[in-house]
């Protein structure tokens, strides 16, 4: 695989799982606590606020920086999260097809976190090409 290509997958990679998780999962709840409703699920014990609150900013914003490739590396550390949080808190009495959804996504960040954004990033542009390493 040429280097472009490997960009190009990972382009395709932060866009699908970044906007797809940021518009289907995020903007909901965003839209959910602008409303003033606040009540969500509690998983971790912090109180309902302060959980929609997190899964507002890993689902939402950091979906959004992922798919522009910007802090992708730092973005995908909340996002991880959330998803595990889903997958073995939320979901972890629940059969396996409802834990692999949030695993799908958790996998996606793994791997952004391993390669970084590529050269079709924010990222690129702001500290990589200014500095040509």
């Amino acid at each position: 695989m040429t280097n472009g290509n490997m960009d190009l997958g990972l382009l395709v990679l932060r866009l699908w799982f970044g906007l797809e998780m940021a518009l289907a999962h995020g903007l909901p709840k965003l839209q959910k606590a602008l409303s003033g409703d606040m009540s969500f699920g509690d998983p971790i014990g912090l109180g309902e606020p302060v959980s929609l609150v997190l899964a507002i900013f890993g689902e939402f914003f950091c979906g959004l920086f992922i798919a522009a490739g910007f802090f992708t590396r730092l973005s995908c550390i909340p996002y991880l999260i959330t998803m595990l949080v889903a997958a073995f808190i939320v979901h972890g009495g629940d059969p396996w097809g409802k834990m692999a959804y949030p695993l799908m996504y958790a996998v996606a960040a793994i791997v952004l976190l391993l390669t970084g954004p590529g050269r079709h990033s924010l990222d690129h542009r702001m500290f990589v090409a200014k500095t040509g390493v």
